[in-house]
């Protein structure tokens, strides 16, 4: 009996990963109240003055590239 409950235990490791979250339940997730900034234009826009004022472009990883133009 014990090594058929050690079987029984071992083999449900191997049982394929489903995920926690269903894909039309990710919108409940996707609560505006998570975000870090309540404005992201306002977000966005700071974030491109700091870029300009440092010079240093996609250094907080951030997209971008290439030639440095707008």
């Amino acid at each position: 009996m014990p090594l058929l409950l050690l079987a029984l235990l071992i083999s449900s490791g191997c049982s394929p990963i489903t995920p926690w979250v269903k894909p039309y339940e990710r919108n409940n997730l996707a609560d505006p109240i998570m975000s870090f900034s309540p404005d992201p234009v306002e977000a966005g826009y700071m974030h491109h003055v700091y870029q300009a004022r440092e010079g240093a472009r996609g250094a907080e990883g951030g997209g971008g590239g290439g030639c440095g133009c707008n």
